[in-house]
């Protein structure tokens, strides 16, 4: 069951109707279009909330997605590349959300700072949730920073 919270969120987001993967060629390119034009409300929403935490964009062809995301704790911000590929059964599939930089640093990772799929998101998925990111920073972040496995690190300017 989706908490009132989350129901709130995806009811002011577009809903993607049309079912289709990378593979469905011209469905592929309708499913897209949906699928920017609810990330971009989603976005909109967040930033009118004071909850803005990613940035995301594709190749071409929308199979390969990449940005950054950040978390802010203790008034710092900590900011990660996230990157994930469009399986090409999606949308049955869920992408595997990738944040390389922190490989290795927590047991919920695997393959490349991959996040762990069976606990963290395909619950989430299967309901169609999929937004899964921010409550794993939100939970993830903060434990690795009081046990010292992650810094801040202050932006210089290049």
């Amino acid at each position: 069951m989706v908490d009132e919270g989350t129901r709130k969120t995806l009811s002011n987001i577009p809903l993607l109707t049309t079912k289709a993967g990378p593979r469905d060629k011209e469905l592929w390119i309708q499913r897209l279009k949906e699928e920017y034009q609810s990330l971009i409300k989603y976005v909109q929403n967040n930033k009118s909330a004071d909850n803005d935490w990613f940035r995301l964009e594709s190749n071409k062809e929308g199979t390969k997605w990449f940005g950054k995301c950040w978390y802010i704790h203790d008034l710092l911000k900590y900011e990660f590349v996230v990157e994930f590929d469009i399986p090409v059964t999606y949308p049955v599939t869920a992408p595997e959300i990738a944040l390389p930089e922190l490989d290795g640093k927590t047991a919920k990772m695997y393959r490349g700072g991959k996040i762990c799929l069976s606990d963290h998101f395909k619950p989430l998925w299967a309901r169609n949730v999929r937004n899964s990111l921010g409550p794993w920073l939100a939970v993830e972040i903060p434990d690795l920073i009081s046990k010292g496995v992650i810094s801040y690190k202050e932006k210089t300017d290049s």
